[in-house]
């Protein structure tokens, strides 16, 4: 019968658990940081989705992934608090786990603004919810390869950035259209009558003319500050992936 070898031994489960307390294992913070990265992708894609068609259902199902984002959120920094050691600075994953989910609490409350001012959607939205998609597939794709390819993170990180200076010129432009007589004109007549009709009470001791005049002024002015609010919404958004992109930035020249 062959004797057992030293290693052979098979240590206590007391032994395993005091090693296991002193030095715990790390967890995966790649694998938690990209669950929340493809749940961004995949909300920023219904999300665009809405934006195209204002499709009701593809709307709610971006508040539902929201409330799975805030869920990923809690569950990351829950883990990070009770971690003994991480792959990069604490605070730098921290700051990533909830800027990440900053791009789809926008999506959430874009959607939900637009619902409460009554505002569908148009082409500058459809443009700029593109764009932000393009970010988010950005930032998954950094994250993705942050451990095998840092280099390849930064170029994507770059990219993130990238995104937010194009949805701020689309955001220029509409609002430059937005405020433009000829846009005015042309494009919201037939909410200009709808809002027209549902003012026309406050003015009623006017006389015609001047009822239609100021009419036609104040639902350009409240159409006008209810898109700007969702434009600039929209904005904000790109804004806040640009800031994940710098922490990603921040995390690959640290780690390098």
């Amino acid at each position: 019968m062959m004797s057992k070898r030293p290693g052979d031994v098979k240590r206590p489960p007391s032994l395993v658990r005091i090693l296991n307390g002193l030095f715990p294992r790390t967890p995966d913070f790649h694998q938690l940081l990209n669950d929340q990265c493809e749940l961004v992708v995949q909300g920023m894609e219904v999300f665009a989705e809405f934006m195209m068609t204002g499709d009701q259902a593809a709307a709610d199902r971006v508040r539902q992934l929201e409330h799975e984002g805030d869920s990923l959120k809690a569950r990351n920094i829950d883990i990070l608090n009770r971690s003994f050691a991480t792959p990069y600075d604490r605070e730098d994953i921290y700051r990533a786990i909830t800027a990440i989910d900053d791009g789809l609490n926008y999506a959430k409350t874009s959607v939900w603004e637009m619902d409460v001012l009554g505002v569908s959607p148009d082409k500058p939205m459809a443009e700029m919810a593109d764009l932000l998609l393009q970010g988010a597939r950005s930032l998954q794709r950094g994250f993705s390869v942050l451990k095998t390819n840092p280099g390849e993170a930064e170029r994507t990180a770059n990219a993130v950035r990238k995104t937010e200076r194009h949805v701020e010129k689309v955001y220029r432009r509409a609002i430059a259209e937005l405020f433009s007589p000829q846009h005015y004109a042309n494009d919201l007549a037939a909410r200009r009558k709808d809002l027209s009709e549902d003012l026309r009470p406050l003015l009623e001791p006017d006389d015609k003319a001047s009822c239609d005049s100021v009419l036609k002024g104040v639902s350009f002015v409240m159409e006008t500050l209810k898109r700007r609010e969702i434009y600039r919404h929209l904005s904000n958004a790109a804004d806040h992936f640009a800031h994940a992109g710098d922490i990603l930035h921040d995390i690959t020249v640290k780690s390098a």
